[in-house]
């Protein structure tokens, strides 16, 4: 992955900014443009495994529970699509589709929900993804060769505007697909439907397809121009589109996808800690959602000495030292107020800050490492909130100050708002979303549900295992981790 210069991503339509983003930072931070029938054994009760002090369980249980509540009272639940954003209108993005069928089953086993509600919401979910349409046309399809449009239209469920058919967003939503798969496993006309349904949508996709250039899978696709010029390469959330490419039953890749994609890894050395580079903490966290890599190693891991679980770990405790030392003076940074990510932002502006002209930005790819920092003092609480699995000796403390020092503007009915900036202290200066407190700083008033996801999926691995119990049991997690050539750990 390169480094070196900034990124922003231009105030153009949401799509264009999301799309844009998510894509160009897993092969260049330097760019800037616009199945199985049967599941495994049931999850172990959540009390048997719980990993959590008591005094952090007061706020966990709140947190996941509002988090939870923001997928099950937004997503419409006739389609079951989640929106990308709420309380402001938006198109459905079927990554956060994906985040809300992981969350469906963690409020079961948290009693928040019932199970046959939970199971009727996830069918209902993945009828709609079975049966809506698919095809070359430009318009009135939701995917195409089983990928699915990076957004969807949310009356329609159709192609949103000129999106992408986009292989991470699909295998994010296959994430979930597959968890529900293995969750829902009672010998029950419902259960059964999930897992038919679930382990049809998996092998319709043909990741063979999306190789114009194999063996590397490419970004994305449009009717209107073919294929990305971009391939996934690199360290980042695209390491589940190879798993799940490769552990394919009916459409895999060659073996030989993993290694090239591997090959172009970057090692950093930042804030004293050395890990593979991805600067936003988003591309540390996002496949670690669905499985686990504890103890489990590729060749890349083995060369490097450490497993990919523990390259996470370093990547947030770099970004808390970066805090720590805060060399660009923004304000409230420090042991327990950290976490730079891409998210959202008060203006694209430059203004006055310590002494000098600092930019500004509203949603960007914000993140930090070597040579590399599209940072403006916004701090996002899913940075650290999707972090507690890797780290909660720095994650649990920084959530806990969040809520303490600004939970009055941060924190609200479905848990912490998508982003604030305790920097950006310009009351006179109209912000394209959120609010300026004077005295206080920006705080959005969005909750964005790529964000809301790994909060609450990974506050739940790190509780009960959950997530990841389940899906080390799908026989395509396990075969494609194996024909990447992971060993040891659980695999054994």
């Amino acid at each position: 992955m390169a480094g070196g210069g900034l990124i922003c991503v231009p105030s153009a339509a949401p799509s264009a900014r999301r799309s844009w983003l998510r894509r160009a930072l897993a092969i260049s931070l330097a760019l800037v443009a616009a199945g199985c029938a049967a599941g495994p054994a049931p999850p172990a009760p959540v009390a048997r495994v719980e990993r959590v002090a008591a005094g952090a369980a007061t706020l966990l249980d709140d947190l996941e529970q509002r988090t939870f509540r923001f997928f099950w009272e937004r997503a419409d639940p006739a389609p079951g699509m989640v929106p990308d954003r709420w309380p402001t209108p938006s198109f459905s993005s079927v990554a956060a589709i994906g985040f809300g069928l992981t969350a469906y089953p963690i409020g079961v086993e948290r009693g928040w929900v019932a199970r046959a509600d939970a199971a009727g919401r996830v069918a209902t979910t993945l009828r709609f993804l079975w049966t809506a349409p698919q095809g070359p046309e430009p318009a009135g399809v939701a995917g195409h060769r089983g990928f699915y449009y990076h957004f969807l239209d949310a009356g329609s469920g159709r192609r949103f505007e000129t999106v992408e058919l986009s292989s991470v967003d699909t295998a994010l939503l296959l994430g979930g697909v597959l968890f529900c798969e293995g969750y829902f496993d009672r010998d029950d006309p419902l259960e059964r439907e999930i897992r038919e349904l679930a382990r049809q949508i998996y092998e319709r996709v043909d990741w063979a397809w999306m190789q114009p250039r194999p063996p590397l899978v490419s970004m994305g696709w449009t009717p209107e121009a073919g294929f990305h010029h971009l391939d996934w390469t690199g360290y980042s959330e695209a390491m589940l589109v190879y798993v799940l490419a490769l552990g394919s039953p009916t459409h895999p890749v060659a073996g030989a996808a993993w290694p090239a994609w591997a090959s172009s890894y970057e090692v950093a050395d930042f804030q004293g800690q050395h890990y593979l580079d991805f600067a936003p903490l988003f591309g540390q966290q996002y496949s670690h959602v669905r499985i686990d890599y504890r103890g489990i190693r590729d060749a890349a891991n083995r060369r490097l000495g450490f497993d990919y679980f523990e390259n996470s770990r370093r990547a947030v405790l770099a970004q808390r030292a970066w805090a720590i030392a805060n060399p660009r003076g923004w304000r409230a940074l420090g042991p327990d107020v950290w976490g730079v990510s891409a998210c959202d932002g008060p203006a694209d502006v430059e203004l006055p800050f310590g002494g000098e002209k600092r930019r500004f930005w509203t949603y960007a790819g914000r993140g930090l490492g070597p040579g590399f920092g599209v940072d403006d003092g916004t701090l996002a609480p899913t940075a650290a909130g999707g972090s507690v699995a890797f780290a909660p000796d720095v994650a649990l403390p920084a959530l806990a100050e969040m809520k303490r020092r600004w939970g009055t503007w941060l924190y609200s009915e479905y848990g912490f708002l998508d982003a604030f900036n305790p920097s950006f202290d310009f009351p006179a200066v109209p912000v394209r979303h959120g609010r300026v407190v004077p005295g206080v700083g920006w705080f959005d008033t969005d909750y964005l549900g790529i964000d809301q996801g790994p909060i609450l999926a990974m506050i739940e691995n790190h509780r009960s295992g959950l997530v990841w119990r389940v899906m080390r049991a799908h026989p395509a997690i396990r075969r494609g981790l194996e024909r990447a050539g992971f060993a040891g750990g659980w695999l054994r």
